[in-house]
């Protein structure tokens, strides 16, 4: 088993990478009884330093019950450098990518520039509050990894009631240590019991794939390509376990082998998280061409359903109908959209770790699907036709990205795509 340590960027690490820290006031506490300067600090996971500057006091100042506290937000800044990105910066500084992007209302796929000063949180070591009871309602501490829809699940509640009480909604980021009004529910007076406070992130080993052979009889009118598709594989797969190329003739009564691969089930960081399956050698066997599965949204549960019609590099999927069209632009905020969201997919009974965007291409819902054609969507021009699926609202197919997955304009890994698989595997917190 590989093992990631996620190190905990300390005060001393924080200014000596990231310079003299701007402070910003985040909201006041009343002091209770039993309060020190360093308990306050501790319970919001900020500096000691910064809490007694940001109220103009020392160590040795005394605290009376009822006194008002000045509580500072817990960010330091960084310059972006030449050749940054988000994901390389949170590695960089050992912060969570999730907490990077919320404080700086940013996404995977934003883009940064060189000298651009963005805001870092300050990690520590999450500390697991439990709920507390006031006037009726429930409070929750988000811990690593929690989405609303997460917390949703964990405790119990209806995600919109959790939505609408907290005045979010499905676009809405939450970070580490913020504190969410919870709907009252039977079924949350263990919220914080299961949730995972660990630096380390151990991630399961690649799961054992076993092929075997089957016979394929060749009738009229197949050739590799038609039963590659009949059994939902690449061509070349087909190709290559034959002995054969692309200009070899099959005649009726000929045999074909046909691969049969079986992906061992992968273990998952959490109930919440999907299979970090390799596109490559598992993930494409476990989904193969022809597959009807279940597009899962990581942040907010919302789903729709979709088919893998192609695909070699990644799964290119098509939704089944107009109302899984209209589910899935509603997911991307009410159109089609070329920014990647982590996904789960759900087929056969696994769940697996996947990133997809929403925008249709290389398609035309009017023209027959494989076919040559003289206009595709989003200016692809004449070509193949790339829409399997009719009727169903859209032009074309939508990405769906995996572990190591790549593009097919240039053979390459998309960082934003590889990003959100971690994010829907449980890998990045």
């Amino acid at each position: 088993m590989k093992k990631i340590t996620k190190r905990i960027l300390t005060g001393v690490v924080a200014l000596s990478m990231l310079g003299v820290p701007s402070i910003s006031f985040a909201g006041t506490y009343n002091v209770q009884s039993g309060d020190t300067y360093w308990k306050i600090s501790q319970k919001y996971n900020i500096e000691l330093k910064l809490l007694l500057e940001a109220n103009g006091v020392n160590g040795d100042t005394i605290l009376n019950i009822g006194d008002k506290l000045t509580i500072p937000e817990n960010l330091q800044t960084y310059t972006v450098q030449k050749g940054d990105t988000l994901w390389k910066i949170s590695e960089k500084l050992q912060v969570s990518l999730i907490d990077l992007m919320s404080v700086n209302n940013m996404d995977s796929d934003d883009y940064i520039y060189t000298g651009q000063i963005i805001k870092v949180p300050t990690e520590s070591e999450v500390i697991k509050e439990e709920i507390s009871t006031n006037d009726s309602l429930n409070y929750y501490t988000v811990v690593a990894g929690d989405t609303p829809w997460i917390i949703s699940n964990k405790l119990g509640v209806s995600l919109d009631k959790l939505l609408s009480v907290n005045n979010l909604d499905d676009s809405s980021f939450i970070y580490i240590g913020q504190r969410l009004v919870i709907p009252n529910s039977s079924s949350n007076t263990e919220a914080t019991e299961n949730a995972n406070d660990s630096n380390e992130i151990v991630i399961p080993e690649q799961p054992s794939v076993e092929i075997t052979y089957i016979s394929h009889s060749v009738e009229e009118g197949e050739n590799f390509w038609t039963i590659s598709n009949d059994y939902g594989l690449q061509i070349n797969e087909l190709l290559k376990a034959n002995n054969a190329s692309s200009n070899t003739v099959l005649n009726i009564g000929d045999i074909v082998k046909i691969p049969v691969y079986d992906v061992g089930v992968m273990n998952t960081l959490g109930e919440q998280y999907g299979e970090y399956l390799d596109w490559w050698n598992a993930a494409q066997y476990v989904v193969p061409i022809g597959a009807k599965f279940k597009v899962v949204d990581f942040y907010t549960g919302k789903s729709f359903m979709a088919e893998r019609t192609t695909g070699a590099n990644h799964a290119d999927s098509e939704t089944l109908t107009v109302e899984d069209t209209a589910a899935m632009k509603e997911i991307w905020g009410g159109s089609f959209s070329w920014k990647s969201r982590p996904i789960i997919i759900e087929y056969n009974g696994r769940r697996i770790a996947a990133s997809a965007s929403s925008m249709p291409h290389a398609g035309n819902d009017s023209a027959p699907g494989g076919e040559y054609t003289s206009w595709r969507s989003d200016d692809y021009g004449a070509g193949l036709n790339f829409d399997y699926i009719k009727g169903n609202g859209m032009d074309g197919h939508f990405d769906i990205h995996f572990l190591n997955s790549t593009r097919h304009k240039d053979g390459r890994v998309d960082d934003s795509h590889q990003i959100n698989v971690k994010i829907s595997a449980g890998i990045i917190k």
